[in-house]
């Protein structure tokens, strides 16, 4: 079994340095011109068996590229949804104290949102229950950059600074293969 992750395309927020967590927007024209990108990636692929997306309008207008151009069911899954940054959301993300609340595990974003620990559980959970109930097949999940950042460290062992420093790019697409 494969595991493909892949952040949504550009939004007008993620142009900005705006932080987008709970705000369900859409992409913006260089988003959807990486959708479209994402597709034909996946489409030569060839091997993806079934998407799991998140249900916010930028990850959904994503995926559907790529089932459109690939012929690939969609099964939507709340836990993918991005994180809840709390009163930091639509702040520069650049914000005093953002990063800072971002590595520590037991603090609530921005005081009134998730901590670490909370969002880890839910995309650990999903996790379990994807690689549980789609073992014979290859997936591809399409999520948001805190959701993916989360999906590496299931994978892969990180530090705090490698955690606090990690990025993925719009339509970048990470391949994990599960034993």
């Amino acid at each position: 079994m494969k595991i493909y992750s892949t952040r949504h395309g550009q939004t007008a927020y993620n142009k900005q340095e705006i932080i987008l967590g709970t705000t369900d927007i859409d992409l913006d024209e260089t988003g959807e011109k990486q959708a479209q990108e994402l597709a034909e990636k996946i489409n030569e692929l060839g091997n993806i068996d079934i998407m799991i997306v998140s249900p916010m309008k930028r990850a959904m207008k994503t995926a559907r590229a790529v089932a459109e151009k690939c012929g690939i069911d969609m099964v939507i899954d709340e836990r993918l949804r991005e994180w809840d940054y709390g009163e930091y959301e639509g702040k520069s993300r650049f914000t005093e104290g953002f990063a800072e609340n971002k590595i520590n595990f037991g603090v609530r974003m921005g005081k009134s949102g998730e901590s670490l620990l909370q969002l880890s559980h839910r995309v650990y959970t999903a996790l379990d229950d994807i690689i549980s109930r789609y073992r014979d097949k290859n997936v591809l999940i399409v999520s948001h950059g805190g959701i993916c950042r989360v999906i590496e460290t299931y994978f892969n062992d990180m530090t705090t600074d490698e955690f606090a420093n990690w990025f993925m790019d719009n339509c970048g697409l990470i391949e994990y293969n599960v034993n």
